[in-house]
């Protein structure tokens, strides 16, 4: 007995180094995992710490620097689900609570968030980014009087902050006590003369009374702050058009477009302007962008119509106005447009059917008393005799934004929704694979050990282009005579030299021999199948491109069903589905893929597609998640796209 404590010493001193050295080497993998976070580099960041997880899965600061790094690359739901694990392992950490509250923010979660942030600032209390946001949800989802006590609290902790006064200020505007609003935003400015949220919400006050002299100096100092924010200028344009300076306000449309060439309001105030002053075809350009951007607009399709009147364009004015009045069929300024430009053209009848319209109106309408109009609207008016008035640009562009300097960078790059491709059978690797999975199959390795063919095989999803004596090799083997447990051999020569009919031929006709090696040959020759297909996408061959599609249907279910665990043939048979848009079938068959190896990352990401198909978000952004967690980085793209949607 006495001998037993001290064996067990000698393992314990025998296996401490490997201990140690598995250590250091999950700390070292782990400070490689946030130096690529400082850089910037979040793919290679979540690399690291799936290694750090998969080591040691029970620590809890891997998932938290993950969930940071899907933040950055804008994928808030999978971010969440990291950083819910990290909280589940330590409870007791207010980053991870301001983290995934932040996660909820951008994904309008705002009570879900609050929660958070009375959780972070229990556990302290002087955490300012928190009661920021917290606040900032609560005006979010209109708790008016919770948002005004904490902002109380927050203002006994820090008095002196011009931020928290002009957020006190928009609580009192939404309360609709604007008296109140301009004593905070003064505070705000006694504070700090220099801030510019303060300025843009004093001017917002002021160009409710019609004191635009007053706004557009208060504007200047915003601009002064805050050059490039553009609804700024929008703002001071409006105040500079309430006083007569059209040139000015046209110089601030300028500026703004210049700044965001996408400004709705910027665009369609310009057109108006300048159709003022005479410049009616640069008025013409910037209702022909509206006009692209909403195509219903009929506010602007008819000044449109007005504008090609005056340039002389008379049926395209015609075809405007006749589409308005489509819309407004008791728009009488509009019949009454129309029938002078058909005069113009020489159609007397058509313009006495217009005017006669309008007359028998004029008869049929009772007198009423005048009320002043404005010479504004919103933008949401869609009052078409509101034709000639110019959008105000509402302060919801000058709301006090959450705390957060966290950005993301891959996920800005544009990237067509396209499935990713087949795995496919072949001697090559190609170059430029989308991630780093490598695939692996018994079917494949038994071959290989084997050693049956001249090389051995291997399956990806990038087809290698071969160079000249590549081809030459193939073409110099398919003259030779073969046995037919080289068939696979022959049919990938076939197929490497675009030869799909000869590789089916070779395939159908001796390729089944035994019975271990019959999953590939099927799963070859589906392969063949769909290159045919694909080879004659395009050609007036459409029945016969289905008929490829189909037997390569029945051959990977073949394959299916001499082995279900085939993950490969799985996640093939989805891709034919999608092309043959069955997507119920093809989320099935990647289903069936996941199941037999949750670690293949194109079964995610296409899956994903096919949900997007179906309209089923939030099951596809789960699925692009995963995809760009195992390292296809494209899926950022989609979940940035969709996540706005």
């Amino acid at each position: 007995m006495s001998r037993t404590p001290h064996a067990i010493l000698i393992l314990l001193l025998a296996f401490m180094p490997l201990i140690v050295r598995a250590q250091i080497r999950t700390d070292k993998v782990m400070m490689m995992g946030r130096n690529a976070l400082y850089y910037e580099d979040y793919t290679l960041a979540i690399q690291r710490f799936n290694t750090v997880i998969s080591a040691k899965p029970y620590l809890h600061e891997p998932y938290y620097y993950r969930a940071l790094a899907k933040f950055y690359l804008e994928d808030y739901a999978g971010a969440q689900t990291d950083i819910t694990t990290a909280i589940d392992k330590s409870p007791f950490n207010s980053r991870y609570y301001q983290l995934r509250a932040i996660c909820y923010i951008n994904t309008q979660q705002y009570a879900l968030a609050i929660e958070d942030y009375h959780t972070a600032l229990s556990q302290n209390t002087t955490d300012k980014p928190s009661w920021h946001n917290m606040v900032y949800c609560m005006i979010e989802t209109k708790q008016l009087d919770s948002a005004d006590l904490a902002l109380d609290s927050v203002l006994t902790l820090w008095p002196s902050d011009p931020t928290h006064h002009t957020m006190k200020a928009e609580v009192a505007i939404m309360k609709q006590d604007t008296l109140l609003a301009e004593k905070y935003i003064d505070r705000a400015i006694e504070l700090d003369p220099y801030h510019g949220t303060a300025w843009s919400m004093k001017a917002i006050l002021l160009l409710s009374r019609d004191s635009c002299v007053q706004a557009e100096d208060a504007l200047d100092r915003a601009i002064a702050q805050k050059p490039r924010y553009t609804p700024l200028y929008v703002q001071r344009a409006l105040a500079r058009y309430h006083q007569n300076n059209l040139r000015g306000a046209m110089s601030d449309y300028d500026r703004a477009i210049e700044l965001d060439k996408n400004s709705y309001v910027a665009h369609y105030n310009r057109g108006l302007l300048r159709a003022q002053v005479g410049e009616d075809n640069l008025a013409i350009e910037d209702l022909d962008y509206i006009l692209t951007v909403d195509p219903n607009n009929m506010i602007a399709l008819y000044n449109r119509a007005i504008l090609l009147d005056q340039t002389g364009d008379y049926h395209g004015a015609i075809r405007d106005i006749s589409a308005v009045i489509d819309q407004y069929p008791q728009f009488w300024t509009g019949y009454r447009h129309r029938a002078s430009i058909l005069r113009k053209i020489g159609d007397k009848y058509g313009a006495e059917r217009d005017e006669f319209r309008v007359l028998k109106a004029e008869m049929e309408v009772r007198t009423g008393t005048y009320t002043p109009q404005k010479t504004t609207r919103k933008k949401e008016d869609r009052d078409i005799n509101a034709y000639n008035k110019l959008i105000t640009d509402e302060q919801e562009d000058n709301k006090v934004l959450y705390a957060s300097e966290w950005r993301g960078k891959i996920q800005n790059r544009k990237v067509e929704l396209r499935p990713l491709p087949n795995y496919l059978l072949s001697f090559y690797r190609g170059q430029g694979e989308l991630h780093k999975y490598v695939a692996y199959s018994t079917h494949v390795d038994r071959i290989n050990n084997r050693h049956l063919l001249d090389q051995p095989l291997c399956l990806t999803t990038q087809e290698a282009t071969l160079d000249t004596a590549l081809i030459a090799l193939h073409q110099q083997r398919l003259h030779q005579r073969v046995p037919s447990t080289k068939a696979i051999q022959q049919a990938l020569d076939y197929y490497l030299v675009r030869d799909f009919d000869g590789a089916i031929s070779v395939l159908s006709q001796n390729g089944i021999t035994t019975s271990d090696a019959a999953p590939l040959v099927y799963f070859l020759r589906a392969q063949a199948h769909q290159a045919k297909a694909l080879a004659l996408q395009g050609d007036d061959t459409s029945t016969l491109l289905e008929q490829h599609l189909s037997l390569a249907l029945q051959d990977i279910s073949k394959v299916i069903q001499l082995d279900p665990q085939f993950a490969y043939a799985h996640y093939n048979q989805g891709n034919i589905y999608l092309q043959l848009k069955q997507y119920d079938q093809a989320i099935e068959s990647y289903s069936h893929a996941i199941e037999t190896n949750p670690q293949l990352p194109d079964s995610y990401y296409n899956r994903a597609i096919a949900y997007i198909q179906t309209n089923q978000k939030e099951k596809a952004l789960a699925d692009f998640s995963r995809a760009g967690e195992m390292g296809i980085y494209q899926a950022y793209s989609h979940i940035k796209k969709y996540s706005k949607e």
